[in-house]
């Protein structure tokens, strides 16, 4: 029994102090982009009209109801006519039609809520806004691949590209490297538009940027009010510990 145990913790030890260098490398590995998350009102609709077109054909967000929506500034008139496909009243979640079961037959998988994807991503690579960024930015044409795209962040994806009509199609540019192995492999050195799509480059990712946004407020609505209060919490702690430290000098003034 005690050597069972001694080898277990033995094996939670060494899992324990890999961590931190499995992490490392993959952080060399994947060179993530900086995100430029924004909380304007402007850039939040845009992603939410992004999000809504784009990705709530295939992924929900049921921990969002509609008309939570009127935070970034929307009516509840605005959200029924511009972003409401999929649900009938304003107080319902931002769910998909489809169902798992039918979604798996026909992707393979099905498409996870994206509800607290970026909080998800967080950790395993950094920034999960940084991953989503990077990621939705680096969709290149493959035709081995059953969709006909690849993804330089996440290698055979499953998930086509759905944003391809704004950026237009990249294809890769691979060089030939030694691995630690001693054998030579295609390593992806950059990706190249060959096909222009209706959005400029910059344009594209000042468009992912406001989608990416979007995703990062909506695994938590009320960030903002969060780190207001805060603020003033800290504001009031401070004023609390200058009255303390007066009215101690005051009581102790005369005592030596």
């Amino acid at each position: 029994m005690m050597s069972r145990m001694t080898k277990f913790l033995r094996t939670l030890v060494l899992v324990v102090c890999a961590s931190p260098l499995v992490a490392a490398a993959s952080d060399a590995e994947l060179r993530l982009d900086k995100a430029p998350v924004s909380f304007e009102r402007a850039s939040l609709q845009h992603g939410a009209k992004l999000f809504v077109n784009y990705c709530l054909n295939c992924h929900g967000a049921s921990s969002l109801r509609y008309n939570r929506l009127r935070d970034i500034g929307l009516t509840e008139d605005q959200i029924r006519d511009n972003l409401m496909f999929t649900a009938d009243k304003v107080g319902e979640q931002m769910t998909i039609a489809m169902h798992r079961d039918e979604a798996k037959k026909w992707f393979g998988a099905a498409p996870p809520d994206l509800s607290v994807i970026a909080r998800a991503r967080a950790g395993e690579f950094g920034s999960g806004a940084d991953w989503l960024y990077t990621y939705l930015r680096a969709f290149y044409r493959d035709d081995s691949r059953p969709t006909g795209w690849n993804n330089a962040v996440f290698p055979n994806v499953g998930m086509p590209h759905v944003l391809w009509e704004l950026q237009g199609s990249q294809e890769p540019e691979f060089v030939e490297e030694v691995g630690e192995d001693g054998q030579k492999h295609k390593v992806l050195e950059k990706l190249s538009i060959v096909k222009a799509g209706s959005m400029s480059k910059d344009d594209y990712d000042d468009a992912v940027g406001d989608l990416v946004s979007f995703i990062v407020w909506m695994g938590e609505p009320a960030q903002e009010t969060r780190k207001q209060i805060g603020f003033w919490v800290i504001g009031v702690l401070l004023i609390l510990v200058a009255l303390s430290y007066a009215m101690k000098k005051a009581f102790w003034k005369d005592i030596h």
